[in-house]
């Protein structure tokens, strides 16, 4: 079973952009409601797309450069990254039903 796993500065290349397969990442900080409130439907995703998408999680607090590489300017920021190559960007908070109508076309 897949779940969110932790990426920073440092590992972020490894992580996501050499990845295979496409990533879902998750600009977020502890003190951030929204993104409290879509944790758990991105672990939802994380288990039913186990081996379709990997689901990433990156503090903004703790790694400032890679959140400035990609301009996020709020969060949550979603990005999917599929080739190395972002191809989505979803900024707030959104129900799960919408947010799979933006993520499926990448990961299918």
């Amino acid at each position: 079973m897949s779940k969110p796993f932790p990426v920073t500065d440092a590992n972020f290349n490894k992580e996501v952009l050499d990845s295979e397969t496409p990533v879902i990442v998750d600009f977020w900080a502890v003190w951030c409601s929204p993104c409290k409130l879509i944790a758990p439907i991105l672990e939802d995703l994380a288990v039913e797309f186990d081996g379709k998408v990997k689901v990433a999680k990156l503090d903004v607090d703790h790694n400032p450069m890679t959140p400035g590489q990609y301009g996020i300017m709020g969060i949550p920021t979603l990005i999917i990254f599929k080739k190395g190559a972002p191809v989505e960007r979803i900024v707030g908070y959104m129900p799960k039903d919408r947010l799979l109508q933006r993520i499926l076309p990448h990961i299918q």
